[in-house]
Parts: C-alpha cells; structure tokens; sequence
C-alpha cells in the first residue's frame, strides 16, 4: 500500500561558483536525496531545510506542496536582484521515485 504522502516531488539548487545560502519549506515533509553530498545541509525539520551551496547540485524529495524558497547569494542579496543566487528547479509527480538509502 503506498505512503499517504509519497515523496515523488524533487526541489534541486544548483550553485553557481559563489557561496548561498537557501531555505526550502514544504507543507509535507521534506529529506535529501543523496545525504553524502550535502555535508553542509541541515535539516531543520520534517518540513524544512536550510543550507549552503556554492558549487554542485543539492537535491531534496518531498511530500505535498513548496511553501517557501528563500535564495541569498554571498554578500545577502535575493535571488530576484542577484545572477549569482543558485538556480531553483521543481518537479511534482516525478514517475517511479524511490529512496535508495
């Protein structure tokens, strides 16, 4: 029988060569897709994470729907008024996802 809330959504940041700092929340729950490259990520809660990216890919699957994404780059400046803030793409209902920690 399936999960009620099913991680089959994936958030990614990818960086651009500059140190940023993100914050995602999500009205379900929310958990790193490949833990052993986001060292420095922390999850805040089930439906939360807040972390740094300066080059890379960080990916997250989670529950529900995107409730907030916040970008800064290095020196604060938001994502709508910096091109070094990391790039943010959503997926919802992506086919045949699964944890394979």
């Amino acid at each position: 029988m399936p999960s009620e809330r099913a991680m089959t959504n994936i958030v990614t940041i990818i960086g651009r060569g500059v140190p940023s700092n993100y914050e995602i929340s999500v009205d379900g729950d929310i958990e790193p897709v490949e833990a052993d490259s986001l060292e420095k990520t922390t999850v805040v809660s089930e439906h939360a994470v807040e972390g740094t990216i300066e080059t890379g890919v960080h990916r997250f699957q989670f529950s529900g729907e995107l409730a907030n994404v916040h970008v800064l780059d290095w020196n604060g400046t938001a994502a709508s008024e910096s091109p070094s803030t990391p790039e943010v793409h959503i997926n919802y209902n992506v086919p045949g996802r699964k944890n394979n920690s």
